[in-house]
């Protein structure tokens, strides 16, 4: 993460709210959940840190009937240590509850439930095996990313998802250090990897990673590769020049303004033509250069 953005404004489109989301994961977040509504998977969300509510907001679009989705983070409150209280004040210092909901409920006419308290405490507010689908973005110490790793495994159905954000930035090593802690000792085993983000579950990965690759070497927007390590196969997808799947405009969207067609210029064909040259223009021009010539040799003539 980099300095905190900030806006005062109602977004009119998902692009308007201040995030790091790119076009990337904006497309994998819709196909994994639009593939778990088509396998007929059913489970509530989760979001851990939510920041002004960008994926949020992506996520809320894909509830479906008799499903909660559910956000937690400090906003305004207290950090549960000194280390994240000081990470919070860098990143997260015009964060407030307020703004959150109101760019939530732009595009949607009911918030999720908000926990506004450290992800410590979403063990005990979300029911075990309840979510199909959790995001985790919310500190980027090692000791809260374990933890939240831990919830989340909890708190998925056995064949969730899981999101891991920040897992490979330079200035995230407690995320790296977590996320592949939980590959190697914790059970849980990576679908894809995006430029910022990595996708997981403790279920079996294959079918997802088939019909995933199927897709994604479709796409001519995807850079893709896949490699092995530690015994497991990873999808890594890079964006070349992707740009954001189709998402609903929110309710204070307005339409550009049409842009204004320039003047009609007079074409070439459309100007007079010019009179052809009479013949004794065309005469004083072949001749006169000539005569200016001789004229100057006689002049220089006389004066020599």
């Amino acid at each position: 993460m980099t300095n905190a953005q900030a806006t005062d404004k109602h977004p009119g489109e998902l692009t308007d709210v201040p995030g790091w989301f790119p076009p990337l994961d904006q497309m994998l977040f819709t196909w994994f959940l639009e593939r778990q509504q088509k396998q007929g998977i059913k489970g509530d969300l989760l979001e851990l840190g939510v920041y002004m509510g960008k994926s949020a907001i992506l996520l809320g679009h894909h509830l479906q009937d008799g499903e909660k989705f559910t956000v937690c983070d400090l906003f305004e409150g207290d950090a549960p240590d000194g280390a994240n209280q000081a990470e919070s004040a860098k990143s997260y210092a015009s964060l407030t509850q307020q703004i959150f909901e109101r760019n939530y409920l732009s595009f949607h006419d009911d918030l999720p439930t908000v926990i506004a308290a450290p992800s410590s405490v979403v063990s005990e507010k979300v029911a075990p095996a309840s979510c199909r689908f959790v995001h985790v973005d919310a500190s980027h110490l090692y000791e809260h990313v374990h933890g939240d790793i831990g919830a989340a495994h909890d708190i998925l159905v056995p064949e969730g998802i899981v999101v891991l954000d920040d897992f490979r930035s330079e200035h995230t090593p407690g995320v790296s250090v977590a996320a592949w802690e939980a590959v190697l000792n914790r059970g849980l085993r990576p679908i894809c990897l995006s430029t910022q983000k990595l996708y997981g579950t403790w279920g079996d990965p294959e079918p997802l990673q088939e019909e995933l690759l199927e897709m994604l070497r479709q796409r001519s927007d995807v850079g893709l590769s896949v490699q092995s390590a530690a015994g497991h196969r990873l999808v890594r997808a890079r964006s070349r020049g992707m740009k954001p799947p189709p998402f609903p405009a929110s309710r204070h969207y307005v339409a550009p303004a049409p842009v204004k067609a320039p003047a009609a210029t007079e074409s070439r064909a459309a100007r007079p033509a010019r009179p052809a040259p009479s013949r004794a223009r065309r005469l004083a021009k072949d001749l006169l250069p000539p005569l200016v010539t001789r004229a100057v040799r006689r002049a220089r003539a006389k004066r020599s």
